[in-house]
């Protein structure tokens, strides 16, 4: 389905029985809605529906120019925009990577819209802030963002010789065209990483502790987040908490690893 709001149109995979629970699904870079694949089948199973989005930049319908446009905040704005259209009051959400980001944003900025918080491979923002100030180990995980951050040079780079290198991103652990495909198309890959240009650390202002129920699902194989910023996240929520990590899987948790994932957005729901 189609949902226009905020001047945008987006992409939105709808599923599962219509009476049931909603759960929102928002995905990472350089991923889409279609990294769920594997995990809703299992939501239906149990009784859940889901709303699997393609966000800013990844729908073609809601790719505005400015950088600026991209600042997180205005990322959650248009998850909990998307609930208004769909006439959910509050949701279970889940997140990956930048899905993840932006889902912790909806839940510390928009609380009163989220019921559950399942958090997969990022962790609170604060937690990701004081690994990257304090691990060097993050900070070499992390280093991979000035390239991306550099407008020109990360798409001359990503894209030459049939987007190479963004393949190598996922490979040998998921199947890489799916998602590289639909990046090599004209004009795709720029508004997808106008989150990382979009990136201040105004972001962190006013970003308390999460005070719903949260889970965070993060594993031992992910290149881009260590397990400074992963133990870390525990002491940025007050409410019920659990961690969950993955032995042996690398970042692309939800295509590699949907079980586990499922069984830990099941746990959550239901409580």
């Amino acid at each position: 389905m189609k949902i226009t709001v905020r001047s945008l149109t987006f992409d939105v995979v709808a599923g599962g029985p219509a009476d049931g629970s909603p759960v929102l699904l928002l995905h990472g870079f350089p991923q889409h809605s279609g990294e769920w694949a594997a995990v809703t089948p299992l939501l239906h199973a149990a009784g859940l529906r889901t709303y699997a989005l393609d966000q800013r930049g990844t729908s073609p319908g809601a790719r505005p120019e400015r950088v600026e446009d991209y600042r997180i905040a205005e990322c959650a704005l248009d998850a909990v925009a998307v609930l208004d259209a769909l006439d959910i009051s509050a949701v279970h959400l889940v997140g990956h990577d930048w899905g993840a980001v932006c889902a912790w944003h909806v839940a510390l900025r928009h609380v009163e819209r989220v019921k559950t918080l399942t958090a997969v491979s990022v962790p609170h923002p604060h937690a990701s802030a004081f690994a990257y100030a304090n691990d060097p180990d993050q900070k070499e995980r992390s280093a991979y963002m000035k390239l991306f951050r550099q407008a020109g040079k990360a798409e001359q780079v990503l894209l030459e010789d049939g987007g190479r290198r963004l393949r190598a991103l996922f490979e040998p652990f998921v199947e890489a065209d799916p998602y590289v495909r639909p990046l090599l198309e004209p004009g795709a890959l720029t508004p997808a990483l106008n989150w990382y240009r979009a990136m201040s650390s105004l972001d962190l202002v006013g970003l308390g502790p999460a005070a719903v129920p949260t889970t965070y699902v993060w594993s031992d194989g992910d290149p881009a987040i260590g397990p400074t910023a992963a133990r870390a996240c525990a002491e940025h929520v007050t409410a019920d908490y659990r961690f969950v990590p993955l032995a042996g899987i690398s970042h692309w948790i939800p295509d590699e690893a949907p079980s586990a994932l499922a069984d830990a957005i099941l746990a959550r729901v239901a409580l």
